[in-house]
């Protein structure tokens, strides 16, 4: 085995092990070994590779799992027993029914403020718009101004409703507890609350999500950095075929109980181990099947890149006596020792620069 060729299985040898530890591009390697030029140009090496000019994408694939995006509880602000339990999985449209209390519907209204008190003739604020939005666009609007105001018009609309719903002593006023506002549909996580259970202000009736899917994925701390809002990731679907989306936060871990809107900013929270959980928004128009809802999913970080650069295998390189790095370049039965830098190393190869290299040169390697 030539000099040569002993250095440059030296460099393989640490930049692989000094790469997997710190997750660099460029490896440091220091040798004391002599070469002079007659060895340089004395033969050919056995092995040889070409230079290729390729794009690099140093990347890291863990598991995932589809979900959906911003959960959230449900819960009831007056006390009450269950009599019809929400179904898990079922999506909630405008109108319609969550679960029932005490054998009343509680109904899904669409509005951003939040159900924070009984509403009657006389009330006014953005909760009565919503409301009044809500009706109209249920078809109860006939005869009804759509303002902030709970007016006669608003009653008699509210009470046709409440018919249409069976309720027994239709009012045309609105409990407290029977309309739940959330900005759109939802679909229903779980069931929290089971036929039955008393509930009240303080026990969540039922988690709910968004109705767009995302995937959820674990990283450990060494991997925090993977998961900055706005990284690209990969996804492979237990159905085939891949689709392509964004980390779009930080989620609290499913088991806190702290039910939040399930999305928390690019700090977010961490497991005990320091690793995090994040959430993963797919690009519009990804068709996701049954299959790919139960199955686990090959989540491709890509961590850093590089276009169309000039590449070789790592073992082509060679550490110099003098420092830094080069390729024994080919040229007939002669060889020639050049200086180059290096970049990003993925894939088992690795990116190089340097005066006069050019694509489909032929370079020492490493015999394997």
């Amino acid at each position: 085995m030539s000099t040569a060729q002993k250095r440059r299985r030296g460099f393989v040898a640490l930049a692989a092990a000094v790469a997997a530890a710190a997750g660099i591009s460029g490896v440091m390697v220091l040798t004391n070994e002599d070469t002079s030029d007659a060895e340089r140009h004395a033969k050919a090496p056995p092995t040889t590779t070409e230079i290729t000019r390729t794009d690099l994408v140093q990347s890291k694939t863990v598991d995932g799992r589809l979900d959906y995006a911003q959960r959230r509880a449900v819960k009831s602000p007056v006390e009450g027993t269950i009599t019809k339990a929400a179904e898990p999985g079922k999506t909630v449209s405008l109108g319609q029914r969550l679960y029932e209390r005490d054998a009343r519907p509680v109904v899904l209204l669409y509005g951003s403020t939040p159900m924070f008190r009984a509403m009657k003739v006389g009330d006014r604020g953005p909760d009565v718009l919503q409301l009044e939005r809500s009706l109209r666009d249920l078809g109860f609007g006939s005869g009804l101004y759509v303002d902030v105001r709970y007016d006669a018009a608003t009653k008699a609309a509210v009470k046709a409703w409440q018919k249409s719903l069976d309720v027994t002593d239709p009012t045309g006023e609105i409990g407290k507890g029977d309309v739940v506002f959330q900005r759109g549909p939802v679909r229903v996580v779980a069931a929290d609350a089971p036929l039955a259970d008393g509930i009240g202000p303080d026990k969540t009736v039922l988690t709910v999500a968004s109705t767009k899917p995302v995937v959820r994925v674990s990283l450990d701390q060494a991997d925090r950095a993977l998961g900055a809002k706005g990284s690209k990731a990969e996804i492979a679907l237990p159905s085939g075929g891949t689709r392509r989306g964004e980390v779009s936060g930080v989620t609290a871990p499913e088991d806190s109980g702290s039910g939040g809107d399930g999305a928390a900013d690019a700090s977010g929270e961490s497991s005990a181990d320091g690793g995090i959980e994040v959430e993963i928004s797919l690009d519009e128009g990804a068709e996701l099947k049954e299959k790919d809802r139960q199955g686990t999913l090959s989540v491709k970080f890509v961590s850093e890149s590089r276009k169309d650069v000039l590449t070789v295998p790592v073992e082509a390189v060679v550490a110099l006596r003098e420092g830094g790095y080069g390729l024994e370049l080919v040229q007939g039965t002669k060889t020639r020792m050049v200086a180059v830098e290096t970049g990003l190393t993925a894939d088992g190869r690795i990116e190089v620069s340097g005066s006069g290299l050019a694509e489909g040169m032929k370079v020492g390697a490493a015999e394997q």
